[in-house]
């Protein structure tokens, strides 16, 4: 997160730039669904980011909490961008979103090169680290991926969402990626 701060300081991000890198790590979602997010999608109130069907790799709905640090990002971003429904639009348009290459773009002129780290690979990231704390249940940290179990048997009986261990998960993980920034 310092890196991501650093690299706007230096004059080679646009400052919704940065607030997008920094929700793809703390968010955890496709570089996709963040990108094409649209403020309608947002409950800062109840603390949510409801994403439809249609934008979802697997066509299910999923919803993501959004933790402390999640929140305050969106609300410097609404500030900054208060036109249009995207979050992230098009320097050229505002009816369109970001391009899909500006975040692995952002990367690579921060000095990561494509086998390093990709837009997606937050979501390794979060994966690793939460499933290596051991203090998550592993279906919780799949259901916050937006994951499908893969096993037609199972997927048939384990609906649950774990919405509750997941809204403490982006919360620690929010934390976690906080205290690493703090060094």
């Amino acid at each position: 997160m310092t890196e991501i701060d650093g690299f706007e300081a230096q004059a080679q991000a646009q400052a919704t730039t940065r607030i997008g890198l920094k929700l793809l790590a703390i968010l955890a979602q496709r570089p996709g669904e963040i990108r094409n997010a649209v403020w309608s999608e947002f409950d800062l109130e109840e603390r949510v980011w409801s994403i439809p069907a249609a934008k979802m790799k697997m066509r299910r709905d999923h919803n993501a909490p959004l933790p402390d640090q999640a929140i305050a990002l969106l609300e410097e971003l609404k500030f900054l961008n208060n036109r249009g429904d995207y979050l992230f639009p098009s320097l050229r348009t505002w009816t369109r979103p970001m391009s899909e290459n500006t975040l692995n773009a952002a990367l690579r002129r921060m000095g990561y090169a494509g086998d390093e780290m990709t837009a997606h690979g937050f979501r390794a990231s979060f994966s690793t680290l939460a499933n290596e704390s051991g203090l998550w249940n592993p279906d919780a940290i799949e259901r916050a991926l937006a994951h499908v179990e893969k096993n037609e048997v199972r997927r048939a009986y384990a609906r649950g969402e774990h919405w509750e261990e997941r809204v403490r998960l982006a919360d620690w993980w929010a934390g976690f990626l906080e205290a690493q920034q703090s060094g």
